[in-house]
């Protein structure tokens, strides 16, 4: 397309458009294309807005959300006071922090390029919170051996975060939110690496020089391993301990106070029994980093938190509602099921998509809502083997996802208190892939009646028979029971009786309590008998469960709307209540599923003995 360099207004003219229209009869990224391209154009906002105007735009709430969109370069951001003061506010953080000092170019060195980069932070409601500029080095110019060696850094698991919720629901303990304000920037580089200044604070006595970087900075390879270990090495001094299993996780005990915290990147949840020691932690870490006390947990890395009488109500509305919003289904009819049971998905069915960008995006926000709605966790799996080559059903299915979300927004996950015992579900569909005959494991582990984990995936290898697939499935939810046993005694809390591991397979039950090998098990890899050895050791206990009491069959089949509804209503146990409108109604809980957990519940003091016990 040809674009008028002197005029924006011909550009009114060029584009095939009638000569009155609608902003909502527009696509929302056609409309910012346009404004961001009319400002690159023109040097004057004004010149903008009036270039609307002749164009005969009739101004609506749209429009005005594109006028508070992210710029997509400093060009475009120096020309609005909220994007200049943001970046204002980070280069004088950066200057505070002595990131880096000025020094002449070496010869013998690689300098790596930097930009700015923008984004609105928004409240859980949508609404604007602050303007965040912040200033990233161009990472991908940095040379592997030169400028870094080591880039990996932890972040905590989605088990860990539920078990600290169920704990912290159990004792009724608080719940505190932490954020570090430029997180990287506190890291301490162990490498020598230049950057060029960055754009608009150039220094004029000094235009030439380069920026050699003290401490690290968001783009750089080594950044994330860098604030990890600073982070990491403070917590220590503090008497903290890192958790073995799970090195996101550390544990501060002392001989009446316990502390739990909880790290990804920069965000922090706190939860302990003293919400003074919590203040005083608060404190003590404010001295080291510029800390942001954001109080009561209440949004997590999309990840709501209501209160009640009864616990935490953990739900990701305005993710589901936003991820509608983005593919334009908010106004689709729901559905009551995510899957349809009479289309088997394949690699062949449909027709191939010309571009697979929409399915591959879509999916893939998709599995991050599994982490409160295991009742999308099958399909999702099963859309995520088609990503190298979806096809038009395939994209269908997915949309289908969309439109049972719509209709379930209220749905999420209730921590209350309870037993602190573990007791799991496994089961598997043998030879259920028809392109593979691969079978599926699912199983889901739960401290009293709060998930903790869950998994839906395909078998690696191929079973010969159910038995030996619901075996492999037994296997690995062994290995996620044995793990967060691992966790659990990290934290001080001990079981009082070995976890108890429910399959509806009886001859999987027989082969992981005795030593039976014959011509159809005996080639079943020596990996998977390790639960042999743990339920011998008396580390866990395997039980027979019923096929019409069974859990997870909503993790290994698509089913019916029936067996769905209630199985859905046995995983989920609490729904807020919001219409399609989307106006929040009333909370409820529902049934409990550990009908087969028979211990009785903790209280504090028949824990804080060995909560403490180590110290």
């Amino acid at each position: 397309m040809f674009l008028p360099k002197q005029n924006p207004l011909l550009l009114y003219y060029i584009l095939p458009l009638p000569p009155t229209f609608h902003v909502q009869y527009l696509p929302a990224q056609f409309l910012q294309d346009l404004f961001y391209l009319l400002l690159i154009l023109t040097p004057c906002k004004l010149v903008v807005s009036q270039v609307f105007q002749n164009a005969n735009f009739f101004f609506t709430p749209k429009l005005s959300i594109l006028l508070k969109s992210e710029p997509p370069s400093y060009k475009v951001a120096s020309k609005y006071p909220e994007w200049q003061s943001a970046m204002l506010d980070e280069y004088t953080a950066l200057q505070r922090q002595q990131t880096w000092s000025l020094v002449p170019p070496p010869s013998n060195h690689n300098i790596v390029g930097c930009k700015w980069v923008y984004k609105i932070k928004r409240k859980p409601d949508g609404s604007v919170a602050r303007y965040k500029a912040r200033l990233v080095a161009k990472g991908y110019h940095q040379q592997a051996g030169l400028d870094y060696d080591e880039t990996f850094s932890p972040v905590v698991k989605p088990a860990t975060v539920r078990l600290i919720l169920s704990i912290a629901a159990q004792f009724r303990w608080s719940l505190r939110q932490l954020d570090v304000s430029n997180a990287f920037l506190h890291g301490l580089l162990k490498e020598d690496v230049y950057m060029v200044q960055p754009q608009g604070f150039v220094d004029s006595s000094r235009p030439h020089h380069v920026c050699k970087l003290q401490k690290s900075l968001y783009g750089l390879k080594q950044a994330p391993r860098a604030w990890f270990e600073r982070f990491t090495s403070q917590l220590l001094v503090l008497g903290f301990t890192a958790s073995t299993a799970d090195p996101s996780l550390f544990i501060y005990r002392s001989s009446s106070t316990v502390i739990f915290l909880l790290v990804y990147v920069d965000d922090i949840i706190i939860t302990g029994n003293s919400p003074s020691a919590l203040s005083s932690l608060v404190q003590q870490l404010a001295t080291s980093f510029e800390l942001k006390d954001l109080g009561p947990l209440t949004y997590f890395l999309g990840l709501e938190v209501d209160y009640s009488a009864t616990g935490f109500f953990v739900h990701q509305h305005k993710y589901a509602s936003d991820l509608l919003q983005k593919y334009n289904m908010w106004d689709c009819k729901p559905c009551s099921t995510p899957c349809c049971t009479s289309v088997k998905l394949t690699k062949q069915i449909g027709t191939p998509l010309p571009d697979a960008t929409t399915f591959r995006s879509l999916v893939g926000a998709l599995q991050y809502l599994t982490f409160t709605r295991p009742d999308l966790a099958y399909t999702v799996n099963s859309l995520c083997q088609f990503m190298h080559a979806p096809t038009d059903i395939h994209l269908s299915a997915a949309k289908r996802v969309l439109r049972y979300i719509r209709g379930s927004l209220h749905l999420g996950l209730t921590f209350s208190p309870g037993s602190l015992q573990l007791h799991a579900y496994s089961d598997a569909d043998w030879a259920g892939d028809p392109d593979t005959r691969r079978s599926s494991t699912g199983y889901i582990v739960f401290m009293g009646t709060n998930p903790l984990t869950w998994v839906s995936k395909k078998q690696s290898t191929v079973s010969r028979s159910s038995t030996e697939a619901e075996y492999r499935a037994l296997a690995s939810c062994a290995a996620e029971v044995s793990w967060l046993r691992m966790v659990l005694h990290d934290l001080g809390i001990s079981l009082w009786s070995p976890p108890t591991l429910w399959c509806d397979n009886v001859s999987a039950l027989a082969l992981a309590s005795n030593p039976v090998f014959h011509a159809r098990t005996k080639h079943i890899e020596v990996d998977y008998h390790f639960i042999r050895d743990r339920v011998v050791r008396k580390d866990l206990q395997v039980r027979f469960i019923n096929s019409g009491d069974q859990l997870v069959d909503i993790l290994t089949k698509g089913l019916a709307l029936g067996p769905f509804s209630k199985l859905c209503g046995k995983l989920l146990f609490a729904s807020r209540r919001i219409s399609l409108r989307g106006h929040d109604k009333i909370h409820e809980k529902a049934p409990d599923p550990s009908s087969h957990d028979k211990d009785g519940k903790y209280t504090w003091p028949s824990v804080i003995g060995s909560l403490t016990a180590s110290t």
